[in-house]
């Protein structure tokens, strides 16, 4: 399939992996490229030293084409994007803050960069600015879709943008690839579906999970993460969202993410007292979180951990290698294509 996303990365299929907190490392990132996609590293659980060995490690791993994404409100998220363009990094996506300096800098060693955006005012400001595409996250994605459905959303930029849109939300085969690409998008970018994968570190406990749940098995809140937040439905996350804001829990885990980014505490404490309350309070949130689904994702703990994931769990039936996944997917979006061309032919 040639889009011109696959044209402008110099990838077979125009299929991307989204960055996922302590899924997206260094071998899935790897196994992604090799398989024609465009394997994207998450950096939010990184320090700087551990991105820049995971960077380094992506490359012994391959010689494709490799992105990493920085959720710029996260801890230490800027001096992790500083780590990207200090290596040159080929694709850098950033979400949930103003990444005009990353584009000055990856467009100055010929980088691509691709903001996350989930309406039509962010993508015209990251096109405004020089982004290279977007990832459109819709509705139905896992983490922070917000109100509008991929199938709107993905028209309407496509409508009032003249740079790629990607779409993200809904897609786990070949039928959510082709109706992309019918919409108007230049690839799509996945994380529930390649999160069950042989190659995925998803602990295999939420793997087995997320193929029994149907695409009603989700819940959509605000009181799991401080942002419109969709997650896999189990007890944890209902208690979770009735709980809502946990202080005191807060006050604890941000000492493990201080101690996780390599970061002093007192500086990370202060530094977020004074950002003001309702940033503070949004980071109080994460904490928790970040908790939550790192006991999901790492320790598969089925009591207390939280998996974010997209309504699509519910069309996952099997665990594919990612080769065997996008072979598939290719194939049925072209079967898709020569019915449709019978069909208005």
């Amino acid at each position: 399939m040639k889009t011109r996303i696959t044209e402008m990365l110099g990838i077979q299929h125009p299929i991307f992996l989204s960055g996922m907190s302590w899924i997206s490392v260094p071998e899935m990132v790897a196994a992604v490229s090799n398989a024609g996609g465009l394997g994207i590293l998450a950096t939010g659980p990184l320090s700087k030293e551990q991105t820049r060995e995971s960077i380094h490690q992506i490359r012994r791993l391959t010689d494709k084409p490799f992105g990493a994404n920085a959720s710029l409100l996260f801890p230490g998220a800027v001096d992790s994007a500083k780590i990207l363009l200090e290596e040159k990094v080929p694709v850098i996506n950033f979400a949930l803050g103003k990444g005009d300096w990353i584009v000055r800098e990856a467009h100055q060693y010929g980088g691509k960069v691709m903001a996350t955006v989930v309406n039509a005012r962010h993508a015209k400001r990251a096109q405004d600015y020089g982004c290279d595409a977007v990832i459109a996250t819709g509705n139905e994605a896992a983490a922070h879709g917000e109100s509008v459905t991929t199938f709107c959303l993905i028209p309407s930029l496509v409508d009032a943008l003249n740079i790629p849109v990607v779409a993200a939300g809904g897609i786990a085969d070949g039928r959510g690839l082709a109706a992309a690409i019918a919409l108007g998008a230049d690839g799509v970018a996945m994380g529930t579906r390649i999160m069950t994968t042989k190659e995925s570190p998803l602990h295999q406990n939420y793997k087995d999970l997320s193929r029994k749940m149907d695409t009603t098995d989700t819940i959509y809140s605000r009181r799991i993460d401080g942002l419109w937040c969709r997650v896999l439905k189990t007890d944890a996350a209902e208690r979770m969202r009735r709980r809502g804001l946990n202080l005191p829990a807060a006050f604890f885990n941000s000492q493990e993410i201080a101690k996780m980014l390599h970061l002093p505490f007192i500086k990370l404490f202060f530094g977020v007292m004074l950002s003001g309350w309702k940033t503070a309070r949004q980071l109080a949130f994460l904490a928790n979180a970040f908790k939550a689904f790192r006991l999901a994702t790492e320790a598969g703990d089925l009591k207390e951990g939280v998996l974010p994931v997209g309504q699509c769990t519910g069309l996952i039936h099997d665990e594919p290698t990612v080769k065997e996944l996008f072979d598939r997917m290719v194939q049925e979006a072209e079967a898709i294509e020569k019915k449709m061309a019978n069909i208005f032919g």
